[in-house]
């Protein structure tokens, strides 16, 4: 699987839960404090690459961005360059 272009293929990292002061447990796709999730990139298209971009790359992205694609009975992310904030 390759990605094209300005695409990027993404393995999102699990999310885990937080603690409320008041006890409750919250997933973090609930906490609205944060917006960006940490990832790692699985293929990237050539003008993503030219920007310095590598496969196995740690990123955070916007978790509102891309929709999700199914290959080989596994779920990955498809997102665009302009949605990736940091490279680690």
């Amino acid at each position: 699987m390759k990605a094209i272009g300005r695409n990027i293929i993404i393995n999102k990292e699990k999310e885990g839960t937080t603690k409320t002061k008041g006890g409750l447990l919250l997933a973090q796709s609930q906490r609205e404090d944060i917006r960006y999730t940490k990832a790692t990139v699985v293929s990237v298209g050539e003008e993503a690459e030219a920007a310095g971009l590598k496969e196995g790359s740690k990123i955070y992205f916007d978790r509102h961005a891309g929709h999700k694609i199914e290959f080989e009975k596994d779920i990955y992310h498809v997102i665009k360059l302009q949605d990736i904030v940091v490279v680690l």
